[in-house]
C-alpha cells in the first residue's frame, strides 16, 4: 500500500526495493459488460501463473514469487554553459520465479508508491472541472493533448474519471486504498472481496491456506475498517510551502510558467462545495497537476495499458509537497520507478508532449535551471 512518504527502489540490484511493485498483464484481454461500454478501453488480463501484480515477499510456508533485478545503463546529457547530467535507464528482470515462467506475452511495469498527501482535495475537484483541461485532439495546437483515464468504479458500479495512481486507473481514494488491501497484501474487502485474491491455480498453498474471511466481520477488512482507512488517506495534509519570497524562487516560478510546464502540471484549482466533508469543501488548491493523461515518450514508456491510458501514457503527477521528498522519506528518487535521482533528472526524462519543454531547460542558461529547481523545491 503506498505511504504518507515516497517509496524508493534499492540502490543495489541484489537488494529488495521498498515500496516498489511490478504489475503484469496481457494482451488482448476480455471487458466485463460494464468496461465494454467505455470507449477506447485497452483490456487486459492478468498473467495465469502470477496474476496482475508480483510479489517478492511471502508467508512463512510459501516461495515468493519473484525476485526483481534491476540494472543500470548511465546516460549523459550535455546542458548549456558546460554543464552535464547523467541519467541512468532502467533494465529490469523477473529473476528466481518461484512458480515457473511467466507467459510469453506478459508485460511488466515496475512502480514505486507515490507520496499519499492532499488525496481528498484531489478528490473533492469537481470532474467538469479537470475534463474542461482536457484536449485529446489537440485542438489548440500547442503539443499537449491531456486525456482522460475513464476506469470501472466497483464501488459505484459504472464507468468514472480516474484520478489516482500513476495511471489514474482508481476514481476514488476509498477504490484505491481497498485495491491495495487486495492487490499489494491479499487483504479481502467489501469491494475486492476474493479471499485468496492474486492466488492463482498454480499457487495450491495459497488457496489452500486459512484465511480471514469467516468471522462475524465478513472480510478480512470490514466496511468499518476500510471507512477508517479512507478517511485517513483523504485527509494527510499537504505541508506548506517554504521560501515563497525568495527571488530566487520566485524566478523559478516564471521560467516554470513561461516554458509551458504548466500545460500539464496545472497550478491551481477550486474544490466543490461538500457539506459532509468540510476539510475538503470550497479549498483553493495547488497541487501543480491537471489529473490528466500525457503521453511522456518511448523513454519513460513502460508499454503497459492501464483502462485508457495507453503504455507510453502517465498521469500527471502532482508536484506539491514534492520539495520534502529527501525530509520526509529519506532519498531523492522521482518518477514513476524512482530513476530519477534528483528533480533535474526527472525533468530531463521528460519526453513526448513535454519535449519541447525539456529542450528549453537543457538550453536555458544554468542560473535559470538552478532557479527552476528551487522553485521546485519550494512546493
Amino acid at each position: 500500500m503506498s505511504h504518507k512518504g515516497r517509496a524508493r527502489p534499492s540502490a543495489g540490484k541484489c537488494k529488495r526495493h521498498s515500496g516498489f511493485d511490478v504489475h503484469a498483464g496481457i494482451i488482448p484481454g476480455t471487458p466485463k459488460d460494464g468496461i465494454a461500454k467505455i470507449e477506447g478501453y485497452l483490456a487486459t488480463r492478468p498473467d495465469p501463473t502470477y496474476g496482475s501484480q508480483l510479489q517478492d515477499f511471502a508467508l512463512p510456508g510459501h516461495r515468493a514469487e519473484y525476485r526483481l533485478q534491476i540494472d543500470y545503463e548511465d546516460v549523459t546529457v550535455e546542458l548549456s554553459d558546460g554543464e552535464t547530467a547523467t541519467l541512468r535507464r532502467p533494465t529490469y528482470r523477473a529473476a528466481d520465479l518461484g512458480y515457473g515462467p511467466l507467459h510469453a506475452d506478459a508485460m511488466l511495469s515496475p512502480r514505486i508508491a507515490p507520496q499519499m498527501i492532499g488525496l481528498g482535495l484531489l478528490e473533492a475537484i469537481l470532474a467538469a472541472d479537470i475534463l474542461a483541461h482536457a484536449d485529446p485532439d489537440d485542438a489548440d495546437g500547442n503539443g499537449i493533448s491531456g486525456r482522460a483515464n475513464v476506469v470501472w468504479s466497483v464501488e459505484y458500479d459504472q464507468p468514472m474519471l480516474g484520478r489516482f495512481g500513476l495511471k489514474a486507473g482508481a476514481p476514488t481514494v476509498k477504490h484505491q486504498s481497498a485495491g491495495a488491501f487486495a492487490g499489494d497484501i491479499g487483504i479481502s474487502n467489501p469491494l475486492f472481496p476474493t479471499p485468496q485474491d492474486e492466488c492463482t491455480n498454480a499457487q495450491t498453498a495459497c488457496l489452500d491456506a486459512p484465511h480471514g474471511d469467516e468471522d462475524d466481520r465478513g472480510h478480512e477488512v470490514d466496511a468499518e475498517g476500510l471507512d477508517l482507512v479512507t478517511f485517513y488517506s483523504q485527509n494527510l495534509a499537504v505541508p506548506a510551502r517554504r521560501d515563497v519570497g525568495d527571488p530566487e524562487v520566485l524566478r523559478g516560478k516564471e521560467i516554470f510558467y513561461t516554458t509551458g510546464c504548466i500545460a500539464c502540471h496545472t497550478p491551481g484549482f477550486v474544490t466543490h462545495r461538500l457539506a459532509d466533508q468540510p476539510a475538503q469543501s470550497f479549498q483553493l488548491i495547488w497541487p501543480y497537476s491537471d489529473l490528466l493523461l500525457h503521453d511522456m515518450g518511448e523513454g519513460l514508456a513502460d508499454n503497459r495499458p492501464e483502462a485508457r491510458a495507453t503504455g507510453q501514457e502517465w498521469r500527471t503527477p502532482p508536484l506539491w509537497g514534492v520539495g520534502l521528498t529527501e525530509r520526509v522519506s529519506g532519498h531523492s528518487y522521482f518518477l514513476h520507478d524512482g530513476r530519477a535521482r534528483s528533480l533535474l533528472e526527472a525533468v530531463l526524462w521528460h519526453g513526448g508532449e513535454a519535449e519541447p519543454m525539456k529542450d528549453s531547460i537543457v538550453h536555458m542558461p544554468k542560473e535559470d535551471r538552478a532557479a527552476l529547481i528551487r522553485f521546485l523545491e519550494s512546493l
